[in-house]
């Protein structure tokens, strides 16, 4: 997920960069004092999840969690993960910060857009069902981002072609991983913590 500096094309930084920016100030005109903590959480857990990665080309392989944010958070889930990766650039060396707002970009659209398309199958559901939008959220979203990633790479040059379908191909297994988890949260969180996903206490 994370490209590192010196990849891309200008016309790419730029783009993912004027996205990012539109993405963080919507989801900081929704932050109230009631979401900052569960906010905090989340990005606490990308965070976490995300340090564990294994280099593939000019990209890494590794969980995101980013279903489970979108299905929380929503455009919210842009000011977490930027936080987040904020904070891996300068204290680990991943990513970049010239290329913040593309990874920024590409994993947090794909969160925003699935919290969109999912969140509303939420209501009036089981709790099995809640565990079927979340495994489809965990797919989904990682899903997505594989591919804006594997496009930005794309778009920056011919040369990176090949690298942008090995990091396709390598995160299909972890969408799956990615996908079981998110079911076992989204379920639990339906079960102890309703109000978190929009629900009424059941």
């Amino acid at each position: 997920m994370h490209i590192v500096d010196g990849v891309l094309s200008a016309p790419v930084l730029i783009a993912g960069a004027a996205v990012s920016a539109a993405g963080c100030a919507t989801g900081l005109k929704q932050m109230t004092e009631e979401k900052l903590p569960q906010t905090a959480v989340l990005a606490a857990m990308f965070f976490i999840a995300s340090l564990i990665h294994v280099p593939v080309g000019p990209s890494s392989v590794h969980m995101v969690f980013t279903g489970l944010l979108g299905l929380v958070l929503g455009w919210l889930a842009f000011p977490a993960i930027l936080t987040g990766l904020i904070l891996q650039a300068l204290f680990f060396g991943f990513g970049g910060l010239f290329v913040l707002g593309v990874n920024v970009m590409n994993i947090a659209l794909p969160a925003v857009i699935t919290g969109h398309l999912l969140r509303p199958l939420l209501k009036n559901c089981s709790r099995k069902k809640a565990s079927v939008v979340g495994f489809a959220a965990g797919v989904l979203s990682l899903g997505l981002t594989t591919l804006m990633v594997a496009t930005s790479l794309a778009l920056s040059g011919d040369e990176f072609i090949t690298g942008a379908k090995a990091v396709f191909l390598a995160h299909i297994p972890i969408m799956v991983i990615e996908g079981v988890l998110s079911a076992f949260a989204t379920s639990m969180l339906y079960q102890v913590r309703p109000s978190v996903l929009g629900l009424k206490a059941v």
